[in-house]
């Protein structure tokens, strides 16, 4: 059962849509928004400066050393971002020759290499209902060496979303929406190159996720578990799942209103559950707790937020 809900300080960001977040060192708090604005937020004083302009759709976002962060761009590519100088370089856009659709999250690990997902290989950003919908299992894990050689790790992902790394980087956890469950893939020991679940059955749908600095894997709940959608899943013929989002809006299985977030130790155990509260902030997408704060970000919400874990 989800602890209490707590009240959240909240940040406002001069754009709609703050997927994700990512804490520097420093303190500072980065977000992107909608409009393919970067944003730099100073916590002790609400001062929000806009970083770069990617000039697509920033999505999930982590650091790259002291001077860069990595972004995930939904449409531009994978990308380094100058955090004083806004310059952006792009580290690659597409795979075997192909342009990704649907790049979304990533871990980096301490020798430069880059996990990340492309969500789907039939939907871009724009139709992510119909990926919720139609569950096309497109989905993949990516790797980036540090020499530029992107390959491909898993396939058949049932709509990639969230990666975190290990702090050791023996092993990347992987957030399968549709499945609602965490996948762990081994890079290191005996185990190297093995797939396991890491945690089943969440209450809804698990979109970013990050490894704290409390060691623990922290995962958004972006919405609670949708009988329809589930429903559909299981048993919806491939023509009926095409129709149901291409419906009118007020007609297509709604997101709820709730702000909810867990964490998990290494071995997959649920140790935190927070019910947040979703009145001035919900559809959490984007966690990140950096020295006891949890922070976090929301595809809808032109803020951040953050509580006291």
């Amino acid at each position: 059962m989800a602890a209490p809900a707590r009240t959240l300080t909240l940040f406002a960001i001069p754009g709609d849509g703050t997927e994700d977040v990512v804490v520097h060192p420093d303190g500072t708090v980065f977000t992107g928004t909608a409009d393919g604005r970067i944003h730099a937020l100073t916590p002790a004083t609400g001062e929000v400066r806009t970083v770069a302009r990617t000039g697509g759709r920033p999505l999930g976002i982590e650091l790259l050393g002291e001077d860069r962060i990595l972004v995930c761009d939904a449409a531009q590519g994978l990308l380094a971002v100058g955090i004083q100088d806004g310059a952006v370089e792009v580290l690659t856009d597409q795979v075997d020759g192909v342009r990704m659709r649907f790049l979304n999250n990533a871990a980096v690990l301490g020798d430069g290499t880059i996990y990340f997902t492309d969500s789907s290989t039939v939907h871009p950003l724009v139709d992510w209902k119909g990926e919720v919908v139609e569950d096309t299992a497109s989905g993949r894990l990516l790797r980036r060496s540090p020499d530029g050689t992107v390959s491909v790790v898993l396939d058949g992902v049932r709509f990639a979303n969230g990666v975190a790394a290990a702090a050791d980087s023996s092993y990347v956890v992987v957030a399968e929406l549709n499945a609602r469950r965490l996948l762990r893939h081994w890079l290191t020991g005996a185990r190297a190159g093995e797939t396991e679940p890491f945690a089943e059955d969440l209450p809804g749908y698990p979109d970013n996720i990050s490894l704290g600095s409390d060691g623990r894997v922290w995962v958004a709940i972006a919405s609670p578990r949708d009988p329809v959608v589930e429903l559909l899943h299981r048993r919806g013929p491939a023509w009926l799942k095409r129709r149901v989002w291409r419906l009118p809006e007020r007609l297509q299985p709604r997101v709820k209103r709730t702000a909810r977030v867990q964490a998990y130790d290494t071995d997959g155990t649920l140790v935190a559950d927070h019910d947040l509260d979703a009145r001035g902030f919900h559809m959490v997408t984007g966690v990140r707790e950096h020295d006891g704060t949890v922070w976090l970000g929301s595809l809808v919400e032109p803020r951040v937020a953050c509580f006291r874990a």
